[in-house]
Protein backbone atom coordinates (compact mmCIF):
# COMPACT_ATOMS: atom_id res chain seq x y z
CA UNK A 1 0.00 0.00 0.00
CA UNK A 2 1.52 3.29 -0.60
CA UNK A 3 2.33 5.73 2.09
CA UNK A 4 0.79 9.74 1.45
CA UNK A 5 -0.31 12.29 3.67
CA UNK A 6 -2.58 13.75 0.88
CA UNK A 7 -6.16 13.57 0.03
CA UNK A 8 -5.46 14.08 -3.87
CA UNK A 9 -7.65 12.12 -6.23
CA UNK A 10 -7.55 11.12 -9.67
CA UNK A 11 -9.41 8.95 -11.86
CA UNK A 12 -8.77 9.00 -15.55
CA UNK A 13 -12.54 8.21 -16.09
CA UNK A 14 -13.82 11.16 -14.03
CA UNK A 15 -15.30 13.87 -16.94
CA UNK A 16 -14.78 16.81 -14.65
CA UNK A 17 -11.02 15.87 -13.73
CA UNK A 18 -10.74 15.67 -17.97
CA UNK A 19 -11.83 18.59 -18.90
CA UNK A 20 -8.89 20.42 -16.94
CA UNK A 21 -6.68 17.62 -16.06
CA UNK A 22 -3.85 20.04 -15.00
CA UNK A 23 -4.32 21.09 -11.11
CA UNK A 24 -4.71 17.76 -10.47
CA UNK A 25 -1.66 16.46 -12.17
CA UNK A 26 0.20 19.41 -10.40
CA UNK A 27 -0.84 18.35 -6.90
CA UNK A 28 0.12 14.57 -8.10
CA UNK A 29 3.65 15.90 -8.29
CA UNK A 30 4.00 17.52 -5.50
CA UNK A 31 1.79 15.36 -2.86
CA UNK A 32 1.44 12.08 -4.33
CA UNK A 33 4.26 11.48 -7.08
CA UNK A 34 3.72 7.74 -6.86
CA UNK A 35 -0.07 7.80 -6.45
CA UNK A 36 -2.41 4.57 -5.83
CA UNK A 37 -6.09 4.39 -7.06
CA UNK A 38 -7.75 1.73 -4.93
CA UNK A 39 -11.06 1.95 -6.81
CA UNK A 40 -9.89 1.17 -10.08
CA UNK A 41 -6.11 -0.48 -8.47
CA UNK A 42 -3.37 1.16 -10.54
CA UNK A 43 -0.41 3.25 -10.17
CA UNK A 44 0.27 6.52 -11.31
CA UNK A 45 3.47 8.36 -11.81
CA UNK A 46 3.78 12.26 -12.65
CA UNK A 47 7.40 13.53 -11.76
CA UNK A 48 9.39 13.68 -15.60
CA UNK A 49 12.53 11.25 -14.16
CA UNK A 50 9.41 9.07 -13.16
CA UNK A 51 7.69 9.06 -16.36
CA UNK A 52 10.76 8.93 -18.42
CA UNK A 53 11.62 5.65 -17.20
CA UNK A 54 8.32 4.14 -17.12
CA UNK A 55 8.47 4.32 -20.75
CA UNK A 56 12.23 3.68 -21.13
CA UNK A 57 12.51 0.85 -19.04
CA UNK A 58 10.99 -1.57 -21.55
CA UNK A 59 12.10 -4.51 -19.36
CA UNK A 60 10.59 -3.64 -16.44
CA UNK A 61 7.00 -1.84 -17.47
CA UNK A 62 6.38 -3.69 -20.49
CA UNK A 63 3.73 -3.06 -23.83
CA UNK A 64 2.82 -6.80 -24.45
CA UNK A 65 -0.32 -6.78 -21.97
CA UNK A 66 -1.79 -2.84 -23.00
CA UNK A 67 -0.60 0.60 -23.48
CA UNK A 68 -3.93 1.70 -22.01
CA UNK A 69 -5.26 0.72 -18.35
CA UNK A 70 -8.71 -0.92 -19.60
CA UNK A 71 -6.76 -3.64 -21.95
CA UNK A 72 -4.28 -4.06 -19.27
CA UNK A 73 -7.10 -5.24 -17.15
CA UNK A 74 -8.79 -7.02 -19.11
CA UNK A 75 -5.87 -9.47 -19.59
CA UNK A 76 -6.65 -9.94 -23.79
CA UNK A 77 -3.99 -11.59 -25.46
CA UNK A 78 -2.23 -8.98 -28.32
CA UNK A 79 -2.75 -10.03 -32.02
CA UNK A 80 0.74 -10.46 -33.54
CA UNK A 81 1.97 -7.18 -35.39
CA UNK A 82 0.09 -4.35 -32.93
CA UNK A 83 3.33 -2.79 -32.91
CA UNK A 84 2.53 -0.65 -29.89
CA UNK A 85 1.26 -3.72 -27.88
CA UNK A 86 4.03 -5.85 -27.98
CA UNK A 87 7.74 -6.63 -26.47
CA UNK A 88 11.27 -7.12 -27.76
CA UNK A 89 12.24 -9.10 -29.61
CA UNK A 90 8.86 -9.40 -32.44
CA UNK A 91 7.98 -5.04 -31.18
CA UNK A 92 12.06 -4.70 -32.61
CA UNK A 93 11.14 -7.00 -35.48
CA UNK A 94 8.11 -5.51 -36.88
CA UNK A 95 9.46 -2.07 -35.44
CA UNK A 96 12.25 -2.34 -38.13
CA UNK A 97 9.32 -2.87 -40.93
CA UNK A 98 7.75 -0.17 -40.04
CA UNK A 99 10.24 2.36 -39.59
CA UNK A 100 11.91 2.56 -43.02
CA UNK A 101 8.39 3.49 -44.15
CA UNK A 102 8.39 6.56 -42.24
CA UNK A 103 12.07 7.87 -42.28
CA UNK A 104 13.04 11.85 -42.56
CA UNK A 105 13.14 11.73 -46.07
CA UNK A 106 10.54 9.58 -47.05
CA UNK A 107 8.55 12.13 -44.66
CA UNK A 108 9.75 15.09 -46.28
CA UNK A 109 8.42 14.14 -49.43
CA UNK A 110 4.78 14.35 -48.56
CA UNK A 111 5.00 17.92 -47.82
CA UNK A 112 3.68 19.36 -51.35
CA UNK A 113 0.54 16.88 -50.69
CA UNK A 114 0.00 17.96 -46.86
CA UNK A 115 -0.07 21.52 -48.12
CA UNK A 116 -2.68 20.48 -51.22
CA UNK A 117 -4.88 18.75 -48.56
CA UNK A 118 -4.95 21.85 -46.05
CA UNK A 119 -5.63 24.13 -48.87
CA UNK A 120 -8.77 22.23 -49.81
CA UNK A 121 -9.70 21.78 -46.67
CA UNK A 122 -9.25 25.44 -45.40
CA UNK A 123 -10.26 27.39 -49.24
CA UNK A 124 -13.56 27.04 -49.21
CA UNK A 125 -13.77 28.31 -45.59
CA UNK A 126 -12.43 31.92 -46.34
CA UNK A 127 -15.09 34.34 -45.91
CA UNK A 128 -16.73 32.70 -43.15
CA UNK A 129 -17.31 33.93 -39.99
CA UNK A 130 -16.89 30.76 -38.13
CA UNK A 131 -16.61 26.89 -38.80
CA UNK A 132 -15.63 23.34 -36.96
CA UNK A 133 -12.09 23.35 -37.18
CA UNK A 134 -11.57 19.67 -36.35
CA UNK A 135 -14.87 18.67 -38.72
CA UNK A 136 -13.54 20.64 -41.17
CA UNK A 137 -9.68 20.54 -40.78
CA UNK A 138 -8.59 18.28 -38.49
CA UNK A 139 -10.32 14.96 -39.10
CA UNK A 140 -9.91 14.91 -42.94
CA UNK A 141 -6.47 16.01 -43.87
CA UNK A 142 -4.55 13.26 -41.52
CA UNK A 143 -6.81 11.10 -42.49
CA UNK A 144 -6.36 11.77 -46.32
CA UNK A 145 -2.50 11.54 -45.62
CA UNK A 146 -2.77 8.85 -43.90
CA UNK A 147 -4.78 6.80 -46.38
CA UNK A 148 -2.69 8.10 -49.14
CA UNK A 149 0.52 6.70 -47.38
CA UNK A 150 -1.48 3.39 -46.61
CA UNK A 151 -3.14 3.39 -50.21
CA UNK A 152 -6.98 3.73 -49.81
CA UNK A 153 -9.19 6.21 -51.44
CA UNK A 154 -10.79 9.21 -49.93
CA UNK A 155 -13.95 8.41 -48.66
CA UNK A 156 -12.65 4.94 -47.55
CA UNK A 157 -9.74 6.87 -45.33
CA UNK A 158 -12.18 9.50 -43.62
CA UNK A 159 -14.73 6.33 -43.32
CA UNK A 160 -11.57 4.73 -40.79
CA UNK A 161 -11.03 7.46 -39.53
CA UNK A 162 -14.78 7.53 -37.84
CA UNK A 163 -14.71 3.84 -37.27
CA UNK A 164 -11.63 3.76 -35.31
CA UNK A 165 -12.62 7.09 -33.28
CA UNK A 166 -15.67 5.32 -32.67
CA UNK A 167 -14.46 1.86 -31.30
CA UNK A 168 -12.00 3.48 -28.62
CA UNK A 169 -14.82 5.96 -26.83
CA UNK A 170 -15.03 5.95 -23.38
CA UNK A 171 -18.41 5.81 -21.49
CA UNK A 172 -18.68 9.34 -19.97
CA UNK A 173 -19.92 7.23 -16.42
CA UNK A 174 -17.99 4.58 -15.27
CA UNK A 175 -15.26 4.38 -17.67
CA UNK A 176 -14.71 1.71 -19.84
CA UNK A 177 -15.08 1.46 -23.71
CA UNK A 178 -18.35 1.92 -25.13
CA UNK A 179 -20.02 -1.36 -23.99
CA UNK A 180 -18.85 -4.61 -24.39
CA UNK A 181 -21.57 -5.21 -27.07
CA UNK A 182 -21.13 -2.06 -29.36
CA UNK A 183 -16.80 -2.63 -28.88
CA UNK A 184 -17.45 -5.85 -30.32
CA UNK A 185 -19.22 -4.91 -33.36
CA UNK A 186 -17.02 -2.43 -34.13
CA UNK A 187 -14.19 -5.14 -33.91
CA UNK A 188 -15.65 -7.14 -36.12
CA UNK A 189 -17.17 -4.34 -38.42
CA UNK A 190 -13.24 -2.61 -38.64
CA UNK A 191 -11.28 -6.27 -39.19
CA UNK A 192 -13.85 -7.16 -42.06
CA UNK A 193 -12.69 -3.47 -43.61
CA UNK A 194 -9.44 -4.08 -43.32
CA UNK A 195 -9.27 -7.70 -44.32
CA UNK A 196 -11.59 -6.24 -47.83
CA UNK A 197 -8.94 -3.43 -48.22
CA UNK A 198 -6.26 -6.22 -47.86
CA UNK A 199 -7.94 -8.62 -50.57
CA UNK A 200 -7.67 -5.43 -52.96
CA UNK A 201 -4.75 -4.35 -52.77
CA UNK A 202 -3.16 -7.99 -52.72
CA UNK A 203 -4.13 -8.11 -56.25
CA UNK A 204 -3.84 -4.66 -57.40
CA UNK A 205 -0.41 -3.45 -55.65
CA UNK A 206 0.77 0.10 -56.18
CA UNK A 207 3.74 2.12 -54.00
CA UNK A 208 1.85 2.40 -50.90
CA UNK A 209 2.77 0.77 -47.37
CA UNK A 210 -0.19 -1.59 -47.53
CA UNK A 211 1.55 -3.07 -50.11
CA UNK A 212 4.86 -3.13 -49.12
CA UNK A 213 3.26 -4.91 -45.58
CA UNK A 214 1.53 -7.76 -47.65
CA UNK A 215 4.83 -8.42 -49.73
CA UNK A 216 8.16 -7.48 -47.25
CA UNK A 217 9.92 -10.38 -46.51
CA UNK A 218 11.89 -10.65 -42.86
CA UNK A 219 13.56 -13.24 -40.04
CA UNK A 220 11.23 -13.18 -37.14
CA UNK A 221 12.36 -13.95 -33.44
CA UNK A 222 12.50 -18.13 -34.53
CA UNK A 223 15.35 -17.17 -37.31
CA UNK A 224 12.40 -17.93 -39.97
CA UNK A 225 12.59 -16.66 -43.54
CA UNK A 226 9.06 -15.53 -43.93
CA UNK A 227 6.35 -12.82 -45.02
CA UNK A 228 3.50 -11.39 -42.39
CA UNK A 229 0.49 -13.43 -41.82
CA UNK A 230 -2.34 -11.57 -43.55
CA UNK A 231 -3.82 -11.22 -39.58
CA UNK A 232 -0.54 -9.63 -38.89
CA UNK A 233 -0.89 -7.34 -41.82
CA UNK A 234 -4.04 -6.67 -40.41
CA UNK A 235 -2.71 -5.07 -37.32
CA UNK A 236 -0.24 -3.36 -38.67
CA UNK A 237 -2.50 -1.75 -41.35
CA UNK A 238 -5.85 -1.01 -38.24
CA UNK A 239 -2.52 0.39 -35.96
CA UNK A 240 -1.44 2.95 -38.69
CA UNK A 241 -4.75 4.01 -39.81
CA UNK A 242 -5.27 4.83 -36.10
CA UNK A 243 -2.20 5.95 -35.25
CA UNK A 244 -1.84 8.21 -38.40
CA UNK A 245 -5.40 10.07 -37.50
CA UNK A 246 -5.09 10.96 -34.01
CA UNK A 247 -2.34 12.93 -32.97
CA UNK A 248 -2.36 15.24 -35.56
CA UNK A 249 -6.17 15.69 -35.22
CA UNK A 250 -5.48 16.79 -31.40
CA UNK A 251 -2.78 18.43 -32.08
CA UNK A 252 -4.73 20.84 -34.58
CA UNK A 253 -7.32 21.42 -32.36
CA UNK A 254 -4.88 22.34 -29.38
CA UNK A 255 -2.86 24.47 -31.19
CA UNK A 256 -5.86 26.64 -32.59
CA UNK A 257 -7.15 26.79 -28.86
CA UNK A 258 -4.10 28.05 -27.39
CA UNK A 259 -2.87 30.52 -30.10
CA UNK A 260 -6.70 32.02 -29.96
CA UNK A 261 -5.52 32.13 -25.54
CA UNK A 262 -2.81 34.10 -26.89
CA UNK A 263 -3.08 36.52 -29.40
CA UNK A 264 0.44 38.08 -29.17
CA UNK A 265 2.28 34.86 -30.09
CA UNK A 266 -0.08 34.26 -32.91
CA UNK A 267 0.93 37.31 -34.36
CA UNK A 268 4.35 36.67 -33.59
CA UNK A 269 3.67 33.21 -35.52
CA UNK A 270 1.75 35.53 -39.02
CA UNK A 271 4.85 37.62 -39.06
CA UNK A 272 7.34 35.28 -38.36
CA UNK A 273 6.91 31.65 -40.15
CA UNK A 274 10.51 30.34 -38.72
CA UNK A 275 8.90 30.25 -35.36
CA UNK A 276 5.84 27.55 -36.17
CA UNK A 277 8.02 23.96 -35.48
CA UNK A 278 8.92 25.44 -32.16
CA UNK A 279 5.55 26.72 -31.81
CA UNK A 280 4.31 23.02 -32.44
CA UNK A 281 6.87 21.57 -29.87
CA UNK A 282 5.15 23.89 -27.38
CA UNK A 283 1.74 22.96 -28.05
CA UNK A 284 3.37 19.44 -27.64
CA UNK A 285 4.46 19.57 -24.28
CA UNK A 286 1.96 21.85 -23.30
CA UNK A 287 -1.34 20.13 -24.31
CA UNK A 288 0.10 16.27 -25.21
CA UNK A 289 -2.59 14.40 -27.15
CA UNK A 290 -2.31 11.15 -25.42
CA UNK A 291 -1.28 12.89 -21.72
CA UNK A 292 -1.71 9.26 -20.36
CA UNK A 293 0.30 6.16 -21.39
CA UNK A 294 0.37 3.00 -19.10
CA UNK A 295 2.64 -0.19 -18.96
CA UNK A 296 2.07 -3.59 -17.41
CA UNK A 297 4.86 -3.87 -14.55
CA UNK A 298 6.48 -7.12 -14.91
CA UNK A 299 9.28 -7.10 -11.70
CA UNK A 300 8.80 -5.00 -8.62
CA UNK A 301 9.74 -1.52 -8.91
CA UNK A 302 10.85 1.32 -6.82
CA UNK A 303 9.30 5.10 -6.92
CA UNK A 304 9.88 7.51 -4.57
CA UNK A 305 11.49 5.12 -2.02
CA UNK A 306 8.11 2.62 -2.28
CA UNK A 307 7.97 -0.34 -4.45
CA UNK A 308 4.84 -1.07 -6.94
CA UNK A 309 4.25 -4.47 -7.20
CA UNK A 310 4.73 -6.77 -10.31
CA UNK A 311 1.64 -7.53 -11.98
CA UNK A 312 0.32 -3.68 -11.01
CA UNK A 313 -0.79 -1.27 -13.75
CA UNK A 314 1.47 1.60 -13.92
CA UNK A 315 0.18 4.71 -15.46
CA UNK A 316 2.87 7.44 -16.91
CA UNK A 317 0.72 10.88 -16.56
CA UNK A 318 2.47 12.59 -19.44
CA UNK A 319 0.91 15.68 -19.38
CA UNK A 320 2.13 16.06 -16.06
CA UNK A 321 5.36 15.37 -16.62
CA UNK A 322 5.87 17.99 -19.56
CA UNK A 323 4.76 20.88 -16.63
CA UNK A 324 7.09 19.70 -14.33
CA UNK A 325 8.79 22.70 -13.30
CA UNK A 326 12.05 20.69 -12.25
CA UNK A 327 12.45 20.16 -16.24
CA UNK A 328 11.23 22.86 -17.67
CA UNK A 329 11.26 26.97 -16.39
CA UNK A 330 7.37 28.50 -16.03
CA UNK A 331 6.49 24.98 -16.93
CA UNK A 332 2.82 26.28 -16.71
CA UNK A 333 2.88 28.97 -19.08
CA UNK A 334 2.44 28.41 -23.17
CA UNK A 335 6.07 29.75 -24.99
CA UNK A 336 6.40 29.46 -27.86
CA UNK A 337 10.42 30.64 -27.59
CA UNK A 338 11.22 27.86 -25.47
CA UNK A 339 12.57 26.61 -28.58
CA UNK A 340 15.86 24.10 -28.16
CA UNK A 341 15.06 24.00 -24.29
CA UNK A 342 12.14 21.88 -25.01
CA UNK A 343 12.13 17.73 -23.96
CA UNK A 344 8.93 16.83 -23.91
CA UNK A 345 7.94 13.28 -23.78
CA UNK A 346 4.63 13.09 -26.02
CA UNK A 347 5.67 10.94 -28.42
CA UNK A 348 7.43 8.49 -25.94
CA UNK A 349 10.60 7.51 -25.00
CA UNK A 350 13.46 4.92 -26.05
CA UNK A 351 12.67 1.69 -28.10
CA UNK A 352 8.31 2.81 -28.31
CA UNK A 353 9.18 6.50 -29.61
CA UNK A 354 6.75 7.23 -32.10
CA UNK A 355 7.34 6.21 -35.68
CA UNK A 356 5.03 8.62 -36.72
CA UNK A 357 6.33 11.72 -34.83
CA UNK A 358 8.44 13.27 -38.07
CA UNK A 359 4.90 13.10 -39.93
CA UNK A 360 2.61 14.24 -37.20
CA UNK A 361 5.37 17.09 -36.96
CA UNK A 362 5.17 18.37 -40.43
CA UNK A 363 1.28 17.97 -40.13
CA UNK A 364 1.20 20.19 -37.42
CA UNK A 365 3.70 22.41 -39.44
CA UNK A 366 1.89 22.72 -42.49
CA UNK A 367 -1.60 23.09 -41.15
CA UNK A 368 -0.68 25.53 -38.88
CA UNK A 369 0.89 27.51 -41.66
CA UNK A 370 -1.55 27.12 -43.77
CA UNK A 371 -4.17 28.14 -41.56
CA UNK A 372 -2.10 31.36 -40.52
CA UNK A 373 -2.45 32.40 -43.87
CA UNK A 374 -6.29 32.26 -44.40
CA UNK A 375 -6.79 33.28 -40.79
CA UNK A 376 -4.46 34.79 -39.14
CA UNK A 377 -7.51 35.66 -36.28
CA UNK A 378 -9.85 33.89 -34.59
CA UNK A 379 -11.65 33.38 -31.44
CA UNK A 380 -12.65 30.06 -30.35
CA UNK A 381 -16.38 29.57 -28.86
CA UNK A 382 -16.09 27.13 -25.92
CA UNK A 383 -19.37 27.30 -25.20
CA UNK A 384 -20.24 25.19 -28.17
CA UNK A 385 -17.22 23.01 -28.40
CA UNK A 386 -17.09 19.49 -27.05
CA UNK A 387 -14.19 17.20 -25.60
CA UNK A 388 -14.17 13.65 -27.00
CA UNK A 389 -14.07 10.74 -24.73
CA UNK A 390 -11.30 8.73 -26.21
CA UNK A 391 -9.68 6.11 -24.06
CA UNK A 392 -5.99 6.59 -25.88
CA UNK A 393 -6.03 10.18 -26.73
CA UNK A 394 -7.62 13.67 -25.19
CA UNK A 395 -9.15 16.41 -27.87
CA UNK A 396 -11.79 18.02 -29.34
CA UNK A 397 -14.60 16.43 -31.23
CA UNK A 398 -15.33 19.64 -32.22
CA UNK A 399 -13.64 23.27 -31.93
CA UNK A 400 -15.89 25.83 -33.69
CA UNK A 401 -13.48 28.98 -34.26
CA UNK A 402 -14.84 32.69 -34.53
CA UNK A 403 -13.22 34.71 -37.42
CA UNK A 404 -13.40 38.68 -37.01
Amino acid sequence: MIVTDSDVYWDPYDVEINTDPYPVFKRLREEAPLYYNEGHDFYAVSRYPDVERGLRDRDTFISGRGVVLEIIKSGMEMPSGTVIFEDPPTHTIHRSLLSRMFTPRQVARLEAQIRHFCADALDPLVGLDRFDVIGELGAVMPARVIGMLMGLPDEDALDVRRRSGAGTRRVPAGGGYGGAQEGEMFATAFERQISEFLDWRAEHPADDIMSELLTVEFEDETGTRRRLTRQEVGAYSSIVLGAGNETTTRLIGWFCKLLAEHPGQRRELVDDRSLVPQAIEEVLRFEPPAPVVARYVATDAGFQGQTVRAGSALLNLVGAANRDGDKFANAEEFDIHRGASVSHLTFGFGAHFCLGAGLARLEGRIALEELLTRFPEWDVDLSAAKLEPIALTRGWESLPLVIP
